[in-house]
């Protein structure tokens, strides 16, 4: 003999009540909790706005410094957070534009002062900084070459010119 289980229909299942107990909270708690964020909101909404005059700062200082040495920095595509997408080459500006070439061949240009990109912002900036130093050798190396330069021709020509104005007589001069 086999028994069968017939599924009966939902209407006709026994139906159970489960208590499901739920732990008060005092309204206190709540009260101090809600205190708690209204703190941390004035305190969110203060640092923003040192962080909102610390990057204009940043950027002005970025551009004093970067013109002078370099049109724009290469950014390494590793140093990008992965949500920037599928990136072949990017390059700072000394107004802080991020230009990003994407492997499909699309340009992006991303404001790299815009509170929407700040995480990005601390990724640029954590590469290109390093790269600085290079850049201020070599320009210092090329100041250097060129005072060399200069010394070495600048005395030439002078030892020339004296010669000549002892071999031009008085009155021709």
């Amino acid at each position: 003999m086999t028994q069968e289980t017939v599924a009966k229909p939902a209407a006709e299942m026994p139906i159970r009540e489960e208590k499901h107990e739920r732990k008060q909270v005092p309204v206190q708690e709540l009260v101090e909790s809600l205190k708690s964020v209204a703190d941390d909101i004035g305190q969110i909404s203060e640092l923003t706005s040192e962080e909102k005059l610390l990057v204009a700062q940043f950027f002005i200082s970025l551009m004093k410094l970067m013109q002078p040495l370099a049109p724009a920095m290469q950014v390494s595509v590793s140093a990008l957070p992965a949500e920037t997408g599928l990136i072949v080459q990017a390059h700072i500006d000394p107004t802080g534009h991020l230009a990003l070439m994407h492997k499909d061949g699309h340009m992006e240009l991303k404001n790299l002062e815009e509170e929407k990109n700040r995480e990005l912002m601390i990724a640029v900036v954590e590469d290109v900084v390093p790269k600085f130093k290079s850049l201020t050798s070599a320009q210092k190396r090329k100041v250097e070459n060129r005072i060399k330069f200069l010394t070495t021709v600048t005395k030439e020509l002078q030892k020339i010119a004296e010669a000549f104005s002892s071999v031009v007589s008085p009155t021709e001069k």
